[in-house]
């Protein structure tokens, strides 16, 4: 009897919150110890989370080292990491919570987690796809599969067609044509510019400090230090201020939204955060991130990234180079993982080139006469 008075006491406890909100409030779970900066910065930060979003529940995870909160709810246990992931994972399971917010998750491979800045030139959001977690082994096809997760977030928040842009680290060009491949076989995705001179998809630093798209590919752990940069450049490190942490988790079969901060995170990042993960759980992120991998899936993207990650990157020591001429011409675009194939493949079509790094990446340099015969040879090799 007394479990069926509990279900009908929060049956008509979430009609009340209908009511007088317009939709239930959403129980998000926070993990009550752990932070740098002591438990009570994660009470201030649950509370402010609710001031700030009516429609948020806070349901504090561990040890009640303080008696001052009776807007926050409980699930108390013991101090040990082990009893606080454990009382979590129960919460989620049961739909006690409908979201947490944690400082270190055990995610398997292939969960990753979306994170969330405020970029300093000109205020805007952007998301970093991603911050925790990896999506694959492989740098270029975690890359690939964050593109699809990182849109997945975006509409879950709302934005249903967000633009994308691929941070200028290694692998970026691969990715890029990975992409393209993907969108031209019926994915939908809209790729960003980049506000400099030369534009296109691959973002330089200038770029993300703009904020020029709305969701930033890169590796996971540049994608980690891209958060603390953003979070806390202007308290020198030691307490994140800005943002909204590393995000929700999103992964193949993944059922659970699960956001991540950092022990270094302050009171206005976890609230943010808290914000972050009842909205991603509104929004069905791991519904919409599963429909995502459907449509990608059907558009190739397994064999896109099979052929892209199974390509050879060796250089082949037996191809010479034709006679020197003077190099007065450059084709960028090309990865600096392939740039070196991309070299002898011209040498063995009798073109002289030689490769560079250029400010924006690695080059093919070679004269001006053969430029229009160059381009078209590496396109049909792929490398452009």
């Amino acid at each position: 009897m007394s479990d069926v008075r509990k279900q009908i006491g929060e049956a008509l406890s979430e009609i009340l919150e209908a009511a007088a909100h317009g939709t239930p409030r959403r129980k998000i779970g926070l993990q009550s110890v752990g932070s740098e900066h002591g438990p009570d910065e994660l009470v201030s930060a649950a509370l402010l989370a609710q001031k700030q979003d009516p429609l948020v529940q806070v349901v504090m995870i561990g040890p009640r080292y303080v008696n001052n909160n009776a807007d926050l709810e409980w699930i108390e246990t013991g101090d040990s990491d082990i009893e606080i992931e454990k009382a979590m994972d129960e919460a989620l399971r049961d739909g006690m919570i409908s979201g947490a917010v944690a400082m270190h998750h055990p995610f398997p491979m292939g969960v990753t987690t979306i994170g969330r800045v405020l970029t300093p030139a000109l205020g805007k959001e952007m998301i970093i796809a991603s911050t925790t977690g990896t999506s694959a082994v492989n740098r270029v096809e975690a890359m690939i599969r964050n593109a699809v997760y990182g849109i997945s977030v975006a509409k879950a928040l709302g934005n249903k067609a967000p633009t994308v842009g691929i941070l200028n680290v290694e692998g970026a060009q691969i990715v890029y044509k990975a992409l393209c491949r993907l969108r031209d076989n019926g994915y939908a995705i809209t790729f960003g510019e980049s506000h400099r001179a030369d534009g296109g998809a691959v973002l330089r630093g200038n770029d993300i400090l703009q904020g020029v798209v709305d969701v930033c590919v890169c590796d996971t752990l540049t994608g980690n230090i891209l958060m603390k940069m953003f979070s806390s450049y202007s308290t020198g490190g030691s307490y994140e201020s800005l943002g909204w942490g590393y995000g929700p988790s999103v992964g193949e079969n993944w059922k659970e939204v699960v956001n991540i901060i950092s022990r270094a995170s302050g009171a206005p990042v976890i609230a943010n955060a808290i914000s972050y993960c009842a909205a991603a759980a509104r929004g069905d992120l791991t519904d919409v991130a599963e429909c995502e991998l459907v449509a990608a899936r059907t558009c190739g993207l397994e064999d896109i990234i099979a052929e892209t990650c199974n390509s050879s990157v060796s250089v082949n020591k037996e191809v010479k180079a034709p006679p020197a001429e003077p190099t007065d011409c450059e084709i960028h675009g090309i990865d600096v993982l392939e740039i070196e194939n991309a070299v002898q493949t011209l040498w063995q079509n009798g073109i002289y080139a030689e490769s560079s790094m250029g400010c924006t990446g690695p080059v093919v340099k070679l004269n001006s006469a053969k430029e229009t015969a160059a381009e078209k040879i590496l396109k049909e090799a792929h490398y452009l």
